[in-house]
């Protein structure tokens, strides 16, 4: 699990960003801190891997904050002036998003940093140039989100990581109940996922009516 920090100063826009990570699989948010200073002591504690971080905290700049930590982080923002961007970046940010966003928005973006992380994991061994160069476009997948129009990428992902850990061939209904979604909507993002060719379909007959759909992964 990615261990994640929200520094936030508003206690309701903590709670939400907080509830949308911890919507994104392989995430799990340890703490919440609404100052630099106690962003500062939580990091030292807790030890994260991920922070979500403001600009605007009460006792100094988040871009302050950001220039002495060092610990990957994600900005999470209401200042959108080419001066804030340019000094998150030039501090160390891995990625910038203004406020407000949606929870889909957020998710693309971890997901893409989930799949960063794990491309630099572990962190001592060499590197060829072609895996650097991969790593840095892989980071910035979420900002152009691949999912179809109208699908959220975290749906997309949860129901592609189902079909994948399952013992064989699943139906809609049975993705479905897994992951606690409609079953129109497993169905929908499984007929994508064959559409694609990252997974497979096939019909299953029954004694009675009519038949079903089987999805499989394509590995």
């Amino acid at each position: 699990m990615i261990r994640v920090l929200v520094v936030e100063d508003d206690f309701r826009v903590a709670q939400v960003h907080s509830a949308f990570t911890d919507r994104v699989p392989g995430f799990v948010v340890v703490g919440s801190a609404r100052t630099a200073a106690e962003a500062k002591a939580m990091i030292a504690e807790l030890e994260p891997d991920l922070v979500l971080l403001d600009t605007y905290l009460p006792d100094r700049s988040g871009l302050e904050l950001l220039a002495e930590i060092s610990v990957d982080t994600i900005m999470l923002t209401a200042a959108s002036d080419a001066a804030a961007v340019r000094a998150a970046i030039t501090a160390g940010a891995l990625n910038y998003l203004v406020k407000p966003f949606t929870a889909e928005q957020l998710g693309e973006r971890l997901l893409a940093y989930a799949r960063f992380h794990n491309q630099l994991s572990p962190a001592g061994r060499a590197l060829t140039q072609e895996e650097i160069d991969r790593a840095i476009r892989t980071l910035h997948d979420g900002d152009h989100p691949h999912a179809p129009k109208g699908q959220s990428p975290v749906t997309a992902k949860l129901v592609s990581d189902a079909l994948r850990a399952a013992d064989g061939p699943c139906s809609a209904a049975e993705i479905a109940t897994t992951l606690g979604i409609a079953r129109a909507t497993a169905q929908r993002y499984l007929a994508a996922l064959a559409q694609e060719g990252t997974a497979t379909m096939s019909l299953r007959y029954g004694l009675t009516g009519r038949p079903e759909h089987q999805y499989g992964w394509k590995g």
